[in-house]
């Protein structure tokens, strides 16, 4: 019986060489199951570099993509793949060479400006870190500081959703509502444009309460999941956002995204 040699794709590039990567893993998914070998060499600078790595991939029966923006790199690595007898792929040459050859404009050349860190990059580090900070209702101190302070009863989606719009550089607060917690003096000091009231159909909250428990181990019967229940939290939770003039969406049926998407544009 023949042993079945393993899928090696070598990843080149002289930045990070994570696009190639994102890429490879995507087209993997269409064969088979999907598993391959990813070797990835990053911050390429020499043609020794490119040789080296030409040898080690058609020793291993690989193939090679690479994302090099300096033309030098690209056509060295054309070259060593030919001499080796190995394929490569260009992941980024050719729709750089259609930026040039549509809209007549000249690249950069610059390894690495996706992932460069800029004043923006910062700014979403400390959002996400400031959102982990004020979940689920620690550090209420935070609300004032917040650009969106999210309520909702449980399984709102509240903290899936205060990480989206972190990742895009909201500093976001949220809190759960239940009729026997009493909201913190803090929420009533922030201007109502910063508050965002998450609502749901109870029926659809009932089945993903259930699904949460089953997924815990617990029993489904317990009273967080039974509708009547649902319905009583619901109540609270409309009468507090009414109480603070806030804004509400009904999150029902909604991906997360398109519920970020409303908050950004206060549609």
């Amino acid at each position: 019986m023949t042993m079945q040699r393993k899928q090696v794709v070598y990843i080149c590039s002289d930045a990070t060489g994570e696009t190639a990567e994102a890429v490879t893993k995507a087209t993997a998914r269409q064969f088979g199951d999907g598993k391959v070998n990813i070797v990835r060499y990053g911050q390429i600078k020499h043609e020794d570099d490119i040789r080296r790595i030409a040898d080690e991939a058609a020793e291993a029966g690989g193939f090679i993509a690479y994302t090099l923006v300096q033309p030098e790199l690209r056509e060295t690595m054309k070259m060593e793949g030919v001499r080796a007898g190995v394929r490569t792929v260009d992941i980024l040459g050719p729709m750089m060479q259609a930026f040039v050859d549509t809209f007549h404009d000249s690249p950069h050349r610059q390894p690495g400006l996706m992932y460069q860190i800029d004043d923006e990059y910062y700014r979403r580090i400390e959002a996400i870190e400031f959102a982990i900070r004020c979940d689920d209702g620690k550090y209420v101190k935070g609300y004032e500081e917040a650009d969106v302070v999210l309520l909702g009863v449980s399984r709102t989606s509240k903290t899936p959703l205060s990480m989206i719009l972190a990742h895009k550089g909201l500093r976001v607060a949220n809190l759960p509502i239940a009729p026997e917690a009493k909201p913190p003096e803090e929420l009533f000091r922030i201007p109502s444009d910063r508050i965002v009231g998450l609502m749901m159909d109870a029926a659809v909250l009932q089945r993903i309460r259930s699904e949460h428990l089953k997924w815990l181990g617990l029993p489904e019967g317990a009273q967080y999941a039974q509708l009547n229940r649902i319905q009583e939290e619901l109540d609270y939770a409309q009468q507090l956002m009414n109480k603070l003039e806030c804004r509400v969406i009904d999150v029902t049926g909604k991906a997360i995204e398109e519920t970020a998407g409303m908050i950004m544009s206060r549609d």
